[in-house]
């Protein structure tokens, strides 16, 4: 038997499948929805193991063979999703959930394992050495990032474009066309080559070449001879024992939750880092957390509508509310003096019945909403009552802690009279924030450990060797 001659590492193949249903290329966007979710997961574990790759190359020269493993089985489980679909639209039979190789599919991918791997290139092909890569592959996926484009193949690119003449070939004639079979399986093979050397798995650069048809003639297959056994389990690696090594689906799914969990803690520990800083720098130096906005308006007054202040107890902060103390400041930009009170709804309103007023809202286009109206009956400092009312020249500040329920705030000229034009700020001292971002941040760390370990775990599994069978002696 003639043994396989392999020039290039990266070896993609498509069996040329002439008879085609006409109209099955319509849904099989909805048909591989359940792949195209799980590749999402895959290939952020793919980008995930690659970084990791990455370092352990830099390191050791060495790219960890179960992590190779695993980036194989999700290239090659986009390819036979992408040859089912719009990268090719090859064949019928849909694509097996496994990063396995299924020998028997006509799609098929294989990546020669590299012992050694240079230092040095790792640190600059998959950016400075694959730019010319990136460009052409870029016209053939129609985007520049190849592990979204391509897993997600867009029409944009030459690439669907042909495959959108095949499907038309097939709506009406009712076969693919070879020689765009083979055109389009040349253009994929190159996406994947460029690739797998992006991914930092081979060291040999991709050819400038179109290798066209469904048989890769990187790969010269045997010319007789039995076929080479294949693993009793599918998730396992050719010559790995069942529960030794290789990806099982126990192990994919491992590290998919392993990733999940990973997102998940990066979104907790970045958000415990935002809280903490607000707790800490974020504060003026009172202690207070504040906004500010300037505000005008042609009216008699500026009210922030009802405020909601629950007094839900934090668990561990006994605080009369969330928000602790509030305080409003306000300086007048034209150098009358002002009037801020806090006031109930009620009160509020009872005083602006009839008078025209604006209301702050984020949806307006000048931040206010004027209701109609005429003047106050009197100014602001004779109505009453306020919970805390401030007026004069300079800026006006009241502070109290926020009462549970709903209150207004008003700004108007001390005197009433209409124009109003303020510089205004709204703090709040929130004493609970620092403990919240402590537990977010407990709880990131704790699940960023979970992830680790789900990760982790699963990967050394994978890269087990497996251990020969004893030998049994011949019973006496």
């Amino acid at each position: 038997m003639t043994a396989p001659t392999r020039t290039y590492p990266v070896h993609v193949t498509g069996s040329f499948e002439p008879r085609l249903s006409r109209w099955l290329w319509l849904v099989k966007w909805l048909l591989a929805i359940p792949h195209y979710i799980l590749l999402w997961f895959l290939w952020i574990a793919f980008a995930v193991v690659t970084i990791v790759a990455f370092f352990a190359i830099l390191i050791t020269g060495s790219y960890p063979r179960g992590m190779f493993d695993f980036n194989v089985g999700v290239l090659r489980w986009t390819w036979r999703v992408q040859f089912y679909a719009y990268a090719t639209l090859g064949t019928d039979r849909y694509p097996p959930f496994t990063l396995a190789d299924v020998p028997d599919y006509p799609a098929r991918l294989d990546i020669d394992y590299p012992e050694r791997l240079s230092r040095g290139l790792v640190l600059v092909k998959w950016w400075l050495l694959a730019i010319p890569q990136y460009i052409i592959v870029g016209v053939f996926i129609g985007g520049w990032w190849y592990y979204w484009d391509y897993a997600y193949a867009r029409w944009g690119g030459l690439i669907g474009i042909l495959v959108l003449f095949a499907a038309i070939a097939l709506l009406f004639g009712g076969r693919y066309p070879r020689s765009m079979f083979d055109l389009v399986v040349g253009l994929d093979r190159w996406v994947v080559r460029v690739g797998a050397y992006a991914a930092l798995m081979t060291d040999v650069y991709p050819p400038f070449r179109l290798d066209q048809g469904g048989t890769d003639p990187a790969t010269t297959e045997p010319t007789a001879g039995p076929p080479p056994p294949q693993p009793e389990n599918p998730g396992q690696n050719p010559g790995q024992n069942p529960g030794r090594g290789g990806w099982t689906a126990g192990r994919i799914v491992s590290v998919v939750l392993g990733v999940i969990l990973g997102l998940i803690s990066m979104f907790l520990l970045t958000a415990a880092s935002v809280l903490l800083w607000v707790n800490g720098p974020g504060r003026d130096e009172d202690g207070y957390l504040t906004v500010g906005n300037r505000f005008s308006t042609p009216a008699y007054a500026i009210t922030s509508g009802p405020v909601e202040v629950t007094s839900m107890s934090t668990g561990w902060v006994p605080v009369s509310s969330n928000l602790g103390d509030v305080r409003i400041r306000v300086l007048s930009r034209t150098g009358t003096p002002v009037f801020v009170g806090i006031a109930s709804p009620p009160v509020a309103a009872g005083y602006l019945s009839g008078v025209q007023y604006a209301t702050v809202s984020d949806t307006a286009e000048n931040g206010l909403v004027v209701h109609d109206g005429g003047p106050p009956a009197g100014p602001p400092t004779t109505a009453g009552p306020w919970l805390a009312q401030a007026s004069g020249t300079g800026i006006q500040t009241v502070a109290l802690p926020a009462p549970a329920g709903d209150w207004t705030v008003v700004i108007m000229n001390a005197d009433g009279s209409p124009g109003v034009s303020v510089r205004a700020q709204a703090g709040a001292t929130v004493p609970g924030l620092g403990a919240v971002g402590l537990s977010v941040l407990g709880i990131g760390i704790v699940v960023l450990a979970g992830a680790e370990v789900l990760i982790v775990v699963a990967v050394r599994r994978a890269s087990r060797v497996p251990q020969p069978p004893a030998e049994r002696r011949p019973e006496a």
